[in-house]
């Protein structure tokens, strides 16, 4: 593991006004007006000017505390968001089926919606009790590209975060083969708190991996030992769709998500998860019951 302390670049919001910028000791560095002709981290990546963003921050004063604002997901409204199942060798066993670990990726989308931020409340839906966490490592895309060669695609990716990709459980076997309806609830998961550039596989090959549920330890496990690698889920993840700056991919979870236990352990209002990966950081958030407001028709 690379000792390096690397910037943490956040977008976030201020009275209802979106921006983004570089974390200080003190809180948020504002680079939004710095950098106004793009809008969003995602136009920032694309005009390959992450790093040059993070140069920029030097020297320059805190603009809000930390208690003045407020974390988003760091990229948002991604073109792709694009999550990878069963990608450690405990989870595979889990499902007691009798299988070998696959030969292929797990595959599934979510949507930006789903995910809500570090510190804020992730969401339990009224129409399942079932939530759960899993807590992963996210990759964002830098540099575009089709077919990518695995040896290649580590210079593909701008930068890493965390996510806790929460799950209705239930909802997942809605229907013959698909698992959308579980994954996409919104604000059902968290993503986050910041991104932080990637500049050597040091930062992604060997490091550790763990999910806590009020202080204990659920989830643990170490990247060196995912059944699909990063090159490789780059490269196969580029066979058929053409990656573009700002996706995400969602690389997989160990084991021991609630689901697993016997019985299971689901997540309840007042709930704390902390997701965190050495060099990355923590990503926090609480659960709490979604307010419903029935419509008359």
């Amino acid at each position: 593991m690379n000792n390096q302390v690397l910037p943490k670049v956040i977008t976030f919001t201020v009275d209802n006004k979106q921006s983004f910028g570089v974390l200080s000791d003190e809180g948020v560095i504002d680079m939004g007006g710095v950098y106004n002709q793009h809008s969003n981290l995602t136009e920032v990546i694309a005009a390959g000017l992450l790093e040059d963003l993070v140069a920029a921050s030097s020297g320059r004063t805190t603009d809000f505390k930390y208690s003045n604002f407020l974390y988003d997901i760091p990229i948002p409204n991604p073109e792709k968001i694009i999550c990878i199942g069963v990608n450690f060798p405990d989870r595979n066993a889990e499902y007691k089926d009798g299988q070998d670990a696959p030969t292929n990726p797990s595959l599934f989308v979510r949507f930006p919606g789903s995910f809500t931020g570090h510190n804020k409340e992730i969401i339990r839906p009224p129409e399942s009790y079932m939530l759960d966490y899993e807590g992963e490592i996210a990759i964002v895309i830098g540099l575009g590209g089709r077919r990518i060669q695995e040896v290649n695609a580590y210079k593909h990716i701008a930068a890493l975060t965390l996510c806790n990709e929460g799950t209705l459980r239930d909802w997942l076997r809605h229907a013959k083969f698909n698992v959308t309806q579980g994954k996409n609830f919104d604000s059902s998961g968290s993503m986050g708190p910041w991104i932080v550039p990637f500049r050597d596989a040091l930062q992604l090959d060997d490091i550790n991996l763990e999910t806590r549920v009020n202080g204990e330890v659920r989830q643990k496990d170490r990247t060196s030992r995912m059944i699909f690698s990063f090159r490789k889920i780059i490269a196969y993840v580029s066979t058929f769709t053409t990656l573009v700056p700002g996706d995400v991919l969602v690389c997989g979870t160990p084991t021991g998500a609630g689901a697993r236990f016997d019985p299971p352990i689901w997540l309840i209002p007042g709930d704390l998860v902390e997701v965190e990966a050495e060099g990355i950081g923590t990503l926090s958030n609480h659960i709490a019951d979604e307010v419903v407001n029935v419509e008359s028709h």
